[in-house]
């Protein structure tokens, strides 16, 4: 079970931009700061500093409000500037982050394994959207697994991602990990329990706050692996929609099916039947801090 365009060449060019505005009125910050109170659109001397010099941009409609007052007042077209501004930099309310597992030793064994690869147990990332597609074998265990993320920075630029596998009351070597797209993996971490297996991915396009990428990659169960029949995806964030695709060899379809979903709330356990064809989709729509699995089994429930 695996457990989330630059911005930067944007915000220069507003930053430049009103740079160059305002020193070809030939005013100061003071003055702009003085008319923009007149006008009823009072902007700090400090935001507009930080405007100027690129380290910050305006956000919302009070801001943008300046913005327009802003180009009236240093002689710009309508739009000079606000076109230049670039999409939000903010998240908006997705709650807080929290381990995904009631398990506290597991928890400490991710956090274990996250740490090794220079990461915070709760890292700068959000799982957006993660479409994640399971391969079960003629043996019915798991055979691999390819997972596609729309990932956003939650705080700063993201250059680097995590992501665990994680087996509860299962020890196992360390599965193949591949990156499909989107970065290149650069280091890889086992606990010794042999429940937690991570690696850290190096993305191809470092994305600031609020920006998104997608990224792509896979688990490969080497030869010689133990017995695993479950699946699923966890997420320390609220994420706006999570699909899994649990494919079974047509000679392999399971005696029984159980979804297991854990949250803060609790866990629940629902059993599940193949109606059709040989798969199982489960779709979840804002849904965490929490996980999401599939389990399956021949012969009578234990």
């Amino acid at each position: 079970m695996s457990r989330e365009n630059n911005s930067h060449a944007g915000d220069n060019a507003f930053a430049e931009a009103l740079r160059d505005a305002v020193l070809a009125r030939g005013v100061t910050l003071a003055w702009l700061n003085k008319r923009l109170r007149e006008n009823g659109n009072a902007v700090s001397m400090a935001t507009l500093s930080y405007w100027r010099s690129g380290a910050r941009r305006p956000e919302g409609a009070q801001s943008m409000a300046a913005i327009a007052d802003i180009e009236t007042l240093l002689h710009l077209d309508s739009g000079a500037l606000e076109s230049l501004v670039g999409p939000s930099q903010r998240v908006g309310p997705v709650g807080p982050p929290a381990f995904p597992l009631h398990e506290g030793v597991l928890e400490d064994a991710v956090t274990e394994v996250f740490r090794a690869l220079g990461a915070p147990q709760f890292d700068l990332a959000r799982d957006v959207s993660t479409h994640s597609v399971t391969e079960v074998g003629a043996d019915g265990d798991v055979v691999s697994r390819t997972t596609r993320t729309l990932l956003q920075s939650m705080s700063g630029l993201l250059t680097h991602v995590p992501y665990v596998d994680i087996t509860p009351g299962i020890s196992t070597p360390a599965p193949t990990f591949r990156a499909v797209g989107g970065g290149r993996i650069t280091a890889r971490h086992s606990h010794a329990s042999g429940e937690v297996h991570g690696f850290s991915l190096e993305l191809d396009q470092p994305v600031d706050s609020a920006q998104m990428t997608m990224i792509e990659w896979a688990l490969d169960v080497p030869p010689g692996y133990p017995s695993v029949r479950e699946t699923g995806h966890g997420v320390a964030r609220q994420a706006r929609d999570i699909v899994l695709w649990t494919r079974f060899h047509p000679d392999a379809l399971p005696d029984w099916i159980e979804e297991v979903e854990e949250t803060p709330d609790g866990i629940v356990t629902t059993p599940l039947t193949i109606d059709s064809g040989s798969s199982v989709l489960q779709v979840r729509r804002r849904f965490g801090p929490g996980m999401l699995v599939l389990r399956w089994g021949y012969g009578e429930r234990d």
